[in-house]
């Protein structure tokens, strides 16, 4: 047995180097170790360690408060580990091999699902749908089995003492290791050890205060906002001119059939195939509407009208909205670019046409997003390959080359979003790799999941029995998506990773009941996996998804409603509270669009949601930061998007035109004049022309993306046209 030491660890490990701090990968196997021979002040300086490999040695445990925050693999095969809870401070770690370990138990096995919250492949196998059953349902379902313990038989003590909650710890956690009985026999030591485990943080849950939010800030803001319940909004029909196209419209189909596909997720005879792109000559768009329509369009339903709110909000004052701008201009400042960026045409795509028809100009195109790079950590940049849906078809394009690289096409479904994720794919012996999926969903309330990269639509699963509006991955779990639908709700499933021969499964986790039509689906940067906030047709939502609490899975209702100014100004002609845009800009700053409201709010996340909601409505105000000039319309649905790296915004209009602002750029007195900040560059509609047509004007611009580098921005129109810009680098 070698005597580890700072020289063998840069022999055995890589990339070579002379500092701890850069290795990545590390061998340490079959040279007779055991736990007392692995120096934890030593090996806590690999901070970049990403893979280690003990096979082969005669380790009983690792030890304890082992810091290697990067460790995302770990080899423990052949040893005689015995007590698994010694790897609980690998929190990173998402794949563990632990074969030939004689003394492991299942129980062991649930524990390692328990105590790894990132953990995904566990010897070559997927388990990410087990693993979080355990950390989720199996703990809420032992924590409900405790509550009912300690309301049958104990209370606090009065007074409360540290030797009577010491001697109530005791015999509460005893009786509850006791009673409560959950899962089948083999794994009873498991039920035992993380009951006790629960039992302790129940009872701490009891006697520590709940903490507060800023009451200073909080109570400031309040004093400035009159928050009413808001009544639900009334639908209500009117003539409507049969002559008038209204667009932007997603049509629901509520005499479709039942799909005939099972419930269960199945695998797909689909495949996907290289498509070249029908490049056409500079391409001429449909028809303008040449007459406004009088009425709001809506995804579900046309209204003409839209009917006055009953009650009214009033909001914070724009001097309380200044009190930390200075924080946000610091902020902003710190990242992207200090320089706008040059845009110009470079392709305009015809690529989603029924029937491939050049003369297609009516297919409406919905959602478009960039494939993320996949690193070690799963997360990475971006890639010039962006998807784009619209009709019956979802497209891979080549954003340089204005290539269509892959298309993918459902006969009868109508696509209105999707969404980019990176899973683990388990291969067997060898270390799962991780690989970029694709979903879309659309009018049929069917996902489908794809790997774009293999030709492979590999399977699908029935979100809903209504259409789909919005879908949406958890950035930090890939395997974590979440749908809206057209029946008021969004559904939290994990689809778990896939192996070599794209077998899957998928669990619903959650869901939540809205009031209105999920538009968009926003995930906190920095709290992914405990905040949601939902765009709709009603306000703006914001509810609690975190798992493995005592708040029930099935069902939630809603932390609160986000109000904005604009709201004071709702008369019986006009109604605010349709949030058609929503993206964050910053891990705090927040861009969204209200419907007929001509500005884009930039509001503080933190700040608004640190206010104490009202106890009837659930209503806080939005602590506005700024408001961005945008263009008057009643076009709805056209929605903005964020490039957070180069700090930009970009939102198109009813005109083919994009609206850039460069957030960088905004002074602070143009924050304090009230005044709203005008666009940094405000982009033409470029005017492709099609032979034998001539030039009309640009359609309405459904969605924007962009990637993370602001490389390439792509649009998509209303009129089947899906145009992409390049950055034009200055001399």
């Amino acid at each position: 047995m070698e005597k580890i030491t700072e020289k063998l660890l840069l022999e055995k490990g890589s990339p070579k180097t002379n500092k701890l701090e850069q290795i990545k990968t590390l061998t340490l196997s079959k040279l007779g170790l055991k736990h007392q021979d692995l120096p934890v002040k030593l090996l806590s300086r690999l901070q970049s360690l990403e893979r280690w490999d003990l096979s082969g040695n005669r380790l009983q445990e690792l030890p304890k408060k082992l810091g290697l925050p990067a460790l995302r693999y770990l080899d423990l095969s052949d040893n005689q580990i015995e007590d698994v809870t010694t790897l609980e401070s690998l929190s990173s770690l998402e794949e563990l091999k632990l074969e030939d370990n004689v003394y492991i138990t299942v129980s062991d096995n649930y524990k390692l699902m328990a105590l790894l919250p990132k953990l995904r492949i566990y010897n070559g196998k997927d388990i990410s749908t087990t693993a979080n059953h355990v950390r989720f349902v199996y703990t809420e379902n032992l924590m409900t089995r405790i509550s009912a313990v300690w309301e049958k038989s104990f209370s606090l003590p009065d007074p409360i003492t540290t030797e009577k909650m010491s001697a109530l710890e005791t015999s509460f956690v005893d009786t509850a290791r006791i009673q409560v009985k959950f899962g089948p026999n083999s794994v009873s030591d498991f039920t035992r050890w993380r009951v006790e485990i629960l039992a302790k943080e129940y009872l701490r849950s009891l006697t520590e205060p709940q903490e507060e939010p800023d009451s200073k800030e909080a109570n400031e803001t309040k004093e400035n906002c009159d928050v009413s319940t808001p009544t639900k909004r009334k639908q209500t029909a009117s003539a409507v001119d049969l002559n008038i196209s209204l667009t932007p419209r997603k049509k629901l189909r509520p005499d479709l059939p039942a799909s005939p596909v099972q419930d269960s997720p199945r695998k797909t005879s689909l495949r996907l195939r290289p498509q070249a792109l029908t490049q056409t000559e500079p391409m001429r768009m449909s028809p303008r509407k040449t007459v406004q329509p009088p009425s709001t369009p809506t995804r579900g339903q046309t209204r003409a009208e839209t009917p006055k709110r009953g009650s009214k909000v009033r909001h914070v004052q724009e001097d309380g909205a200044q009190i930390k701008q200075r924080d946000m201009l610091a902020t902003l400042k710190s990242c992207g670019r200090t320089q706008p960026v040059h845009l110009k045409p470079l392709h305009v795509l015809q690529c989603h046409s029924k029937q491939d028809s050049p003369e297609d100009f009516s297919t409406q195109l919905w959602a478009c997003a960039f494939q993320p790079l996949p690193d070690s950590t799963g997360a990475g940049g971006g890639s010039r390959l962006v998807a784009t849906c619209g009709g019956d078809s979802l497209c891979v394009i080549d954003c340089e080359t204005g290539m269509v690289m892959k298309k993918y096409k459902v006969p009868g479904e109508e696509f209105f979003s999707l969404a980019w994720s990176t899973v683990l794919m388990s291969r067997g012996k060898a270390s799962a790799q991780h690989c970029s999926i694709l979903a879309a969903g659309g009018k049929r309330g069917l996902v489908k999941l794809i790997h774009p990269r293999n030709n492979v639509a590999y399977g699908e699963f029935r979100a809903s029995r209504k259409s789909l509006s919005v879908l949406r991955f958890n950035h930090h779990q890939g395997n974590f998506l979440f749908t809206g639908s057209y029946d008021n709700k969004i559904v939290m499933w994990d689809i778990g990773g896939v192996d070599v021969q794209y077998n899957y499964k998928v669990v619903q986790l959650l869901m939540l009941e809205i009031s209105a039509t999920p538009l968009h689906i926003c995930l906190p940067p920095n709290s992914p996996s405990s905040h949601l906030l939902t765009a709709c047709e009603d306000g703006l939502h914001c509810y609690n998804t975190q798992l493995g609490t005592n708040t029930t899975t099935k069902s939630r209702s809603k932390d609160m409603e986000i109000s904005f100014p604009i709201y004071k100004k709702e008369d019986k002609d006009h109604d605010y509270h349709t949030i058609d845009g929503l993206s964050f800009l910053t891990d705090d700053i927040v861009a969204s669009k209200n419907y007929m409201h001509g500005c884009i709010y930039l509001w503080s996340w933190s700040q608004t949601k640190a206010q104490r909601p009202d106890k009837k409505s659930r209503a806080v105000c939005a602590v506005v930061l700024a408001e961005l000039q945008w263009t008057n319309t009643e076009i709805p649905y056209l929605a903005l998007n964020t490039c957070p790296g180069q700090a930009y915004i970009v939102c198109g209009d009813d005109k083919g035109r994009l609206w850039t602002y460069h957030v960088t750029k905004l002074q602070k007195n143009s924050l304090q004049s009230g005044k709203p900040v005008q666009p940094t560059e405000v982009l033409e509609w470029p005017t492709p022309v099609r032979k034998d047509h001539g030039q009309l004007d640009g359609p309405s611009i459904n969605s924007v993306a962009m990637d993370p580098e602001l490389q390439y921005l792509v649009a998509l129109s209303d009129k089947n046209m899906v145009i992409v810009w390049k950055r034009e680098e200055s001399s």
